[in-house]
């Protein structure tokens, strides 16, 4: 006969291998809704956590679940869970040297030499760091500027947030532009990236827009042209050089960026970050990602005003893939291979196109990434990707 505490402990270790197996297997499943889109999004970022989860449940099954079967099924869930997080782990140092060989691609294989000791020094020395995931990456104090007016219009306030280094200075200007599917967010998302930023001696500008449907494109476009103007215009109140720009969008808001510092008539732009952009809306129209947890084309239509067959001239207009024909600034784009709200192919197709119009870009693909991997600011691929983001920030804006 068993006790009541060890029949209770036994049914606890097999929730918890059940429950380690079930968060794990987000890793690899694609999300066929937005609530699970978040487990899809999160689980392979903390796979370091996840990982030692399983490894607990395999030890409590293993000591005190009983019954052979159970037993048996219990340590399963904990194994199969065990190789699917060991699975991101072992894919790391390939995936670094993958990104490190795209980057001199890209830039030049001597780009670090460009970039002055003084500010390699600030960077993170690896591109991954197993303490950070357990522990999160410091942040240095820096100032921070909230609701800062910049423009009105139709009424509607918009307002930017800025961080800056904590001593007073003049800095290359990194504008941060959130996604949100054109339809909601704010300038405070992403702030650890950005007091992360300010820190490396840059001035940060994080902006906002007017949002979607009420207000469809290209009054997006518009703010962002308008948000710009105005830092060239009060660059010496906020301590920031107008001459040494570069744009960062996530998402929808890397859609803008690009889209803003590809018109002919830009202002001087150093370089653009994209982090999972759309860049051929009428493409990712006709060939949503399956499954599709967001309804691309219902995203688009409420952007746009209207389908691609109604409105095929503005699908056009709106699609940063079809500005490719004057000298643009460098590029860096960066995509996780699992996204199924922005596919990698149509990162991977602006890369090949930028590259074959004779422009500065690179294309940086992180495998086990879903859309929005760097909501987790410690997380794995946020690793990856700010390790090389913050490298292209010092080549493009202090390169010698």
């Amino acid at each position: 006969m068993f006790s009541k505490p060890k029949i209770l402990l036994s049914w606890l270790a097999l929730l918890l291998c059940f429950a380690s197996l079930f968060l794990s297997s987000w890793i690899i499943l694609p999300a066929p809704n937005m609530f699970l889109l978040t487990l899809a999004v999160g689980a392979p970022e903390v796979s370091p956590w996840l990982l030692l989860l399983n490894l607990l449940s395999l030890s409590l099954a293993f000591f005190y679940i009983r019954r052979r079967k159970l037993q048996r099924f219990a340590c399963i869930f904990s194994l199969i869970g065990l190789l699917i997080c060991a699975w991101v782990l072992v894919n790391i140092p390939l995936t670094q040297v993958q990104m490190t060989k795209a980057m001199k691609q890209g830039l030049g294989a001597n780009y670090l030499e460009q970039i002055p000791v003084q500010v390699r020094a600030k960077m993170q020395t690896h591109p991954f760091d197993l303490v950070n995931s357990f522990r999160g990456i410091a942040l240095a104090k820096t100032r921070h500027q909230k609701d800062i007016l910049f423009a009105s219009p139709a009424g509607v306030a918009l307002k930017m947030e800025v961080y800056q280094p904590s001593e007073v200075g003049k800095y290359p200007a990194v504008v941060v532009i959130y996604g949100g599917a054109w339809q909601y967010g704010n300038p405070h998302a992403n702030s650890e990236f950005n007091q992360y930023i300010a820190h490396q001696g840059y001035t940060v500008f994080a902006i906002a827009y007017r949002h979607a449907p009420k207000y469809r494109f290209p009054a997006q476009l518009d703010d962002v042209r308008t948000a710009l103007n105005f830092i060239r215009k009060h660059a010496a109140e906020y301590e920031a050089d107008p001459e040494r720009m570069v744009l960062i969008g996530r998402s929808a808001g890397a859609h803008l960026a690009m889209l803003a510092a590809y018109q002919p008539d830009a202002p001087p732009i150093r370089g653009v970050v994209s982090y999972y952009g759309p860049v051929n809306l009428t493409e990712g129209y006709k060939t949503p990602p399956n499954p599709d947890p967001i309804n691309t084309r219902a995203v688009l239509k409420a952007f746009l005003g209207g389908s691609l067959e109604e409105l095929p001239n503005q699908y056009k207009i709106a699609s940063p893939i079809n500005y490719l024909t004057h000298p643009l600034p460098p590029t860096l784009l960066i995509y996780g291979s699992r996204d199924h709200l922005v596919e990698a192919r149509f990162g991977r197709q602006m890369y090949e196109r930028l590259h074959k119009s004779g422009n500065t870009a690179v294309f940086l693909e992180i495998p086990w990434a879903e859309h929005a991997f760097d909501a987790v600011f410690n997380g794995v691929s946020n690793q990856l990707a700010l390790y090389y983001t913050e490298r292209f920030l010092a080549w493009a804006l202090f390169k010698q």
